[in-house]
């Protein structure tokens, strides 16, 4: 295998690279930034997914066998259009899509789409039924338009990733991991919370399935990758657990959207996001459930449990960031009961 990505300095892309530079005969990642390990600079190569020239002589000196597209704009800013934010996942995708679609030695390609591409609440009822909730969602859509109509001459597979966590994502080590550390974190009162989380380990997992699955069970087809969906409770009580050594409080819903509020206000004056706010809340009170039930009859489940999963996320927060965590023989367990 000669593993190209796109985006391989991101958090998916790290993590790739991580899982595959031993087991690939080449790699190559393809990343306007350098990767923060130090021991993964030598597989990089800046590039530019809206320069065209210049990525399509890159993805042909390489020469892959396999490609795995991962590199895109993940944030979601509402105050900007998709046409105006968003050229990595239009335009930058149909640049790369060309690249690959005349380069004579790929064999397998993997384009990542997102669950976005249908908001919370709306269960799509075949593969292209789409009900963007977000600008990002919006240019998630037309990432899997451009590559519906590029018919690749080869296997493809789209992959639709539900909410991945895991060591080196970034945005949840600054916003929920430092406020779960400190002793912060509220949890919703009330009903479960029902949402598709997925560890990173187990998505890579199901992206090793694609490559190595006999091409009739996966070509053109769009599959979730990700976790079975399932009560926030056990993800973030986890980390409060391993980060600060207690189960976080419950908040009943008229407190916690006060909260909110509350949050509103200091955000404004400070002219930075406060911990909590409106949004915030709305996020941790919304269900989002997926159904998996394709994707763990073609791919199988991954092999790492949640509590491995944040084992090992936890060990990168000392290890790497050098957070000092609670004596793990006075954790309590996590329990399903």
């Amino acid at each position: 295998m000669r593993l190209l990505l796109t985006g391989g300095s991101g958090f998916i892309g790290l993590n790739t690279v991580e899982r595959f530079f031993s087991k690939a005969e080449a790699l190559l990642n393809l990343d306007r930034n350098p990767p923060e390990p130090e021991h993964h600079r030598r597989f990089w190569q800046k590039s530019d997914l809206l320069d065209s020239a210049t990525l399509k002589e890159c993805v042909h000196a390489f020469r892959p066998t396999h490609v795995l597209h991962l590199a895109a704009r993940t944030d979601c800013v509402e105050t900007i259009t998709v046409e105006e934010g968003y050229k990595d996942n239009t335009q930058g995708s149909s640049n790369f899509l060309q690249a690959i679609a005349t380069c004579p030695s790929v064999r397998r390609s993997i384009i990542t789409s997102s669950q976005y591409v249908c908001g919370p609440g709306y269960q799509p009822k075949f593969d292209q039924d789409y009900c963007p909730a977000t600008v990002y969602g919006a240019s998630k859509v037309i990432t899997e338009k451009l590559t519906r109509a590029a018919t690749l001459p080869f296997c493809w597979t789209m992959i639709r990733p539900t909410n991945v966590w895991g060591p080196w994502h970034t945005r949840y080590e600054r916003e929920f991991w430092r406020v779960a550390r400190r002793g912060w974190y509220f949890h919703p009162g009330g009903a479960p919370v029902r949402r598709a989380y997925a560890y990173v380990g187990n998505v890579l997992d199901q992206i090793e399935q694609i490559f190595s699955l006999p091409e009739s069970a996966v070509n053109g087809k769009t599959l979730y990758v990700g976790d079975e969906t399932d009560d926030i409770w056990y993800w973030a009580a986890g980390f409060c657990r391993a980060l600060h050594g207690r189960t976080p409080p419950r908040i009943n819903r008229p407190t916690l959207r006060l909260m909110g509020r509350v949050g509103d206000v200091v955000s404004r004056i400070t002219g930075r996001r406060f911990y909590i706010d409106s949004t915030r809340v709305e996020s941790m009170t919304t269900d989002y459930p997926i159904d998996m039930g394709e994707t763990f009859k073609v791919l199988g489940r991954g092999s790492f449990s949640l509590q491995e999963g944040i084992n090992q996320t936890t060990q990168w927060l000392h290890d790497v960031r050098g957070w000092k965590l609670p004596e793990a023989s006075t954790l309590p367990k996590i329990s399903k009961t």
